[in-house]
Parts: structure tokens; sequence; C-alpha cells
């Protein structure tokens, strides 16, 4: 029994790695959170879940439905730039207030602020159906019926793991995160990369 679980168990654990452990703007976000000590469980959570719940969604045929509704893709691809260009508006704004760069300073975000980030971060990304609900959900529902739970499973407890590691694991970074360069470098990059993705994001509607 426990022979035939692991295969399907170990696909989905590897292809969640391969999919999730990258500098994107959720990754960002939550590792943010983890190093000002701010709601990690509350997002670490909404993470783990909104990813399993994708996932889930794919295997089970979201992922052809997606795919047959084009216009929803770039609805969610136009969202999801103009929240990130917004994001990235208020990175270089931090970025030039260094009152605002210590962790015990600067403005904190309420729980449902926090959770309502996240969910914008976490649902509009078209990346993430892509990589979840088609990529993750075509090899899932490929697999036989009694193994695509165990997929799950595997894909699940990476993405766990994963985020669990970047929100908690961040507050290892504190001592760095005292000097208030640190934050200003943390928020340029940040505001950087989220008008990179944007822009990635209008391109790839337009083109």
């Amino acid at each position: 029994m426990i022979v035939s679980i692991l295969p399907p168990l170990a696909k989905g654990f590897a292809l969640s790695a391969s999919l999730i452990v990258s500098i994107g703007a959720q990754n960002m976000f939550v590792l943010r959170q983890g190093v000002r000590r701010e709601h990690v469980l509350p997002v670490v959570l909404f993470c783990a879940v909104a990813d399993s719940v994708l996932v889930i969604a794919g295997v089970n045929g979201l992922g052809q439905l997606l795919a047959a509704v084009p216009g929803l893709s770039i609805a969610l691809s136009l969202g999801g730039a103009a929240f990130l260009t917004w994001y990235a508006v208020g990175a270089f704004r931090r970025a030039m207030r260094s009152e605002a760069l210590f962790i015990e300073d600067g403005a904190s975000l309420s729980l449902g602020a926090a959770l309502a980030a996240t969910a914008a971060f976490t649902l509009l990304n078209p990346h993430v159906y892509i990589d979840t609900v088609m990529l993750m959900g075509a090899v899932g529902s490929s697999l036989p019926e009694s193994q695509r739970l165990f997929f799950i499973i595997g894909a699940s407890t990476f993405a766990a793991v994963w985020f669990a590691s970047i929100g908690f694991g961040a507050r290892l970074l504190a001592p760095l995160f005292a000097h208030p360069v640190a934050w200003r470098v943390l928020d340029v990059v940040t505001g950087l990369m989220m008008t990179v993705i944007a822009i990635v994001l209008v391109r790839g509607v337009f083109a």
C-alpha cells in the first residue's frame, strides 16, 4: 500500500516545488509579513489553503474550463497588473520614507487588510492558475483516479511547508532589517519586481 502511494505523492510534491519556489509577488509579500511579524499564521494558512484548493479544482477539470474562456484570463491579467502597479507605487513610497523602515515603526496592516492583500497577490495572478489549475491539474487528472488524492496531498504538503518556511523563517532576518537601508533595499526590489510582473502581464494581453 505504501509503495503504491509514494509515486503520486512524490510527483505532486516535486511538481509543486518546481512551480512555487520562485521570487514572485506572493512570496515577497509573505516574506515581508514574516519579517514584520504581522499576521504571519493567517497569511501562511491562506496561501497554503488557496494553493490546495486550486490544485483540487484543476485535477477535477477547472483547467479545461479556464482554457475555454480566454476572456477570463485577460481580465485576470489586467486586474493583476493594476493591483501590482498600485502595490509597487506603495513600495517605492515606503522606500523614500526612512521613518517607515523599521520593523517596529510604520503603518501596520490590520488582519483584514493583510488577508485582502494576500488574496489579491494569490488570486489576481493569472500565472497561479496556469501553474496550479492548468499545469498541475493536467498532470493530476492524467493519473488513475485512485492516485489523484495522493497527488493532491503531495502538492498541498509542499505548499504548506514552503509558505510556512518563508513566513516563519523570515524572522531570522530580523537583525538584518534592524537597519533602515535593508528595508529600503527590500522595498525598492519589491517595487521593481511588481512593476516588471505588471508589464509582463499587460504585454501578454496585447501581444
